[in-house]
């Protein structure tokens, strides 16, 4: 076990209602892709409300269309495995049908080993990340960062269109 692992969150903003007919099939998907996540080597923790899954957190009490995703990872390669090389991947890919385009939806950065960031957090890591782009604070799969204990993280090329 090193002593960090990977954070991510990613936002969206739902064309509809979580419960509204037009994103059944997105809320249908959440419990089959978030088993397999929770089953996927290297996964360590996901952002859960009530409900079983996140969509019942409201990040932003101005904007209840706002979706947000947070979990935690070993490290780049075990998360990219999930988001782009699993049934993951299929579901991302219809992302549009369910959701409004955003320009900056996604960040990781490193925690302690043990850490469980807040939504609070996770906001902040997203904001530094539009601000600034890449920094070893926030970071993408395409720019990032090593851990801090110096163990390397290698871009990701892969793409969900």
């Amino acid at each position: 076990m090193t002593g960090f692992h990977l954070a991510q969150i990613n936002v969206g903003r739902l064309k509809a209602p979580v419960d509204h007919p037009a994103t059944s099939e997105f809320k249908n998907n959440l419990g089959r892709i978030n088993a397999l996540a929770d089953c996927m080597p290297g996964f360590v923790w996901r952002l859960v409300g009530e409900g079983g899954d996140a969509t019942d957190i409201q990040p932003d009490a101005d904007d209840p269309l706002l979706a947000i995703n947070m979990s935690v990872w070993s490290d780049v390669d075990a998360l990219a495995s999930f988001v782009y090389r699993s049934a993951h991947r299929d579901i991302m890919r219809r992302r549009r049908e369910w959701f409004e385009h955003i320009e900056v939806y996604q960040c990781l950065w490193w925690i302690p080993t043990g850490h469980r960031p807040s939504v609070e957090e996770g906001l902040a890591r997203l904001n530094l990340f539009e601000q600034l782009g890449a920094t070893a604070e926030a970071f993408s799969f395409k720019n990032p960062y090593p851990a801090p204990d110096g163990r390397p993280a290698f871009p990701v090329l892969d793409e969900c269109a």
